[in-house]
């Protein structure tokens, strides 16, 4: 397609849960992906299965930015409800699609006035389908209608995007496209379009995927050697299980045998998916469980048993809001400091932090190599924006090297040795040697244990050897920050950095940019892992201010950094905080970097004008 100019187009439909919206939605995304317009979606849903109010936000952006924006230029209304609320998201000018029931809303003094679309949705939702059951599902799809005719989506577009999202279902592809055409062919006969919004097409998809982050992490622990998967279903990581178990299905079968070559169990709580999880990872499984920070409390004491035992696992944490139940279908960074120092006693454990869908699936691979490599449980922290919702993304590639199984020892170099020691640090790294269970050699055989050891396995109580065992677990956390992924740095030196991780970076992006265009340059490192590499201390050491972006009340990251980067570059740590429960905007980013760079500016001026300003 030829381009034709640039997008940047924000839609929000307001309707209710379990009504069919998310199949309207996904159509509607991918319709305009379809256009060659690069598009970044957010389902903002209820915790109860069906009733209440949901958003979905379709950023359509020729730019690629990929994070929301708060407010909308076209909303569709069709929760009563949320009627009046759901007006006030409007841009001034916006365009409002909505129930013709609910009546036009009342024109404000003082604010352009809206372009109002009224659509008889439930009359011809009943007048078209007989089966009243369908009927409400069928609603949403002639929204699409409605909102493709507006915006000049072609019929090619959206066949193509019908086709997709009902691949599986054939049966109801004809009801689906017919309530489609029947919200373009009631805008053509009864409404006239008196707003400017028209989406043209561009060439800024070729060869893109539109691919949620769970999809690409178990996709990730396919390719990573994935054998044992130990979960309970909890909101928003139970997709993550669900699409590795039908990958599984497909790619874990032997062909001849017609045997599984993989084990996934849905345990009775996570305390035991965790206890599964460890005991296959002692048996020399790549053995992994996915959870949110509800399961991630059952599990911390086997957690604290695997990093002293020295056990490899893989632990998936896809963040939500809480603390306790809070709120379980909204996005945060919340579990940051609790996951890197899980346990009771002293713990540490590597953290890896993807902030895109290609990042949870390499992250994923990595961390079964990382947790073989070390011996110890690893984390993979994402969150539900990433993890639920679609993003565009390049290609996944194939791995190109084999899995990196650490120190192992089997027969053959049981058979040169004289003793094997489980816990001995044989070359300073912090990283002793172990052997596999069924291995066939006398010296094969030791005890784990979770209460006090020495190096050869064996109970004890004697202070010193438990702190030379606990040194050597520091050290070896040490040795592995080399093998964890370097941060990404972005841009020339500036006196002002910002320092981000997970899904907070696409709103760092569009947010730099905006900060350039108002004078104020940036650079930008994106946290990848904990224990930060050395990297980090360079990048703060060569600005005057980098704001540490945290989505969570406490500024988790930035306290772990102060820590980390001790006092002499802890001062120049600022701390940017995002906690309401929505995807992170830019446009927050920006005021909240500027409140502060307005305040960093008037401490650097005299005091007497500092005071004036004040």
């Amino acid at each position: 397609m030829a381009e034709q100019g640039s997008v940047d187009l924000n839609l929000v439909a307001s309707t209710v849960n379990g009504s069919g919206s998310q199949s309207a939605n996904l159509v509607l995304t991918r319709a305009v992906f379809a256009m060659g317009i690069p598009v970044a979606p957010k389902n903002l849903f209820p915790s109860n299965i069906e009733g209440l109010p949901t958003w979905f936000y379709l950023r359509a952006n020729s730019a690629g930015y990929r994070a929301g924006r708060r407010r909308a230029d076209l909303l569709v209304a069709l929760d009563r409800a949320t009627f009046q609320a759901d007006i006030a998201r409007l841009e001034p000018g916006g365009v409002l699609v909505f129930e013709e029931a609910f009546g036009a809303p009342p024109v404000e003094e003082g604010r352009p006035p809206l372009h109002l679309y009224p659509v008889p949705f439930g009359r011809l939702a009943k007048e078209s389908v007989p089966d009243p059951d369908l009927r409400k599902y069928l609603t949403n799809m002639i929204y699409v209608g409605v909102v493709a005719e507006i915006l000049g989506i072609p019929d090619t577009a959206l066949e193509e995007a019908l086709t997709h999202q009902f691949r599986t279902k054939p049966k109801a592809l004809a009801a689906n496209r017919e309530a489609l055409a029947l919200g373009r062919d009631y805008f053509r006969a009864n409404l006239t379009k008196i707003d400017s919004l028209r989406l043209r097409p561009l060439d800024r998809t070729s060869g893109q995927l539109l691919l949620e982050g769970n999809q690409t992490a178990a996709l990730g622990a396919i390719m990573g050697g994935c054998t044992v998967l130990a979960w309970y279903p909890i909101t928003p990581s139970s997709s993550l299980a669900e699409h590795l178990i039908g990958l599984a299905d497909r790619y874990r079968i032997d062909p001849e045998s017609g045997e599984r070559r993989i084990a996934t169990i849905q345990a009775e709580d996570e305390l035991a998916a965790a206890g599964m999880v460890l005991g296959a990872g002692w048996a020399g499984a790549r053995a992994m469980t996915t959870t949110s920070g509800p399961g991630i409390s059952l599990m911390a004491e086997f957690v604290g048993l695997g990093y002293y035992a020295e056990i490899p696992a893989v632990f998936v944490d896809i963040q939500r809001v809480g603390p306790s139940t809070g709120l379980p279908t909204r996005t945060m960074q919340g579990d940051v400091s609790f996951a890197y120092t899980l346990s009771h006693g002293d713990t540490r454990h590597p953290v890896l932090l993807p902030g895109t869908v290609l990042e949870c699936y390499e992250f994923l691979q990595q961390a079964f190599d990382l947790a073989e490599q070390l011996q110890t449980p690893v984390f993979v922290l994402s969150d539900l924006d990433l993890g639920m919702n679609l993003w565009m993304t390049d290609p996944l590639p194939y791995p190109e090297q084999g899995f990196e199984r650490g120190k192992v020892l089997h027969k053959a170099e049981l058979d040169q040795m004289q003793r094997f020691e489980r816990y001995r640090d044989v070359d300073g790294d912090g990283v002793p040697w172990r052997t596999l269970p069924g291995t066939e050699h006398p010296l094969a055989a030791y005890f784990t244990r979770g209460s006090g050891h020495d190096e050869a396995a064996r109970y004890t109580e004697s202070e010193e050897t438990y702190t030379r065992v606990m040194d050597r677990l520091a050290r070896k956390l040490e040795t592995g920050r080399d093998r964890l992924p370097a941060p990404v740095v972005d841009g020339e030196s500036a006196e002002v950095g910002i320092l981000a991780y997970g899904s907070s970076h696409h709103a760092v992006v569009e947010a730099r940019d905006i900060l350039k265009a108002k004078g104020t340059a940036t650079e930008y490192l994106r946290l990848r892992a904990l224990p930060a590499a050395p990297e980090v201390a360079d990048f703060v050491a060569r600005h005057s201010r980098v704001y540490v972006v945290d989505q969570n009340r406490d500024g988790q990251m930035h306290q772990i950094l102060q820590v980390e980067l001790g006092p002499q570059l802890a001062g120049r740590l600022r701390s940017v905080r995002h906690y309401d429960g929505l995807p992170l905007f830019a446009a927050d980013l920006v005021e909240a970097i500027q409140r502060e760079e307005g305040t960093a500016a008037a401490a650097s001026r005299p005091a007497s004008v500092a005071g004036m300003a004040r």
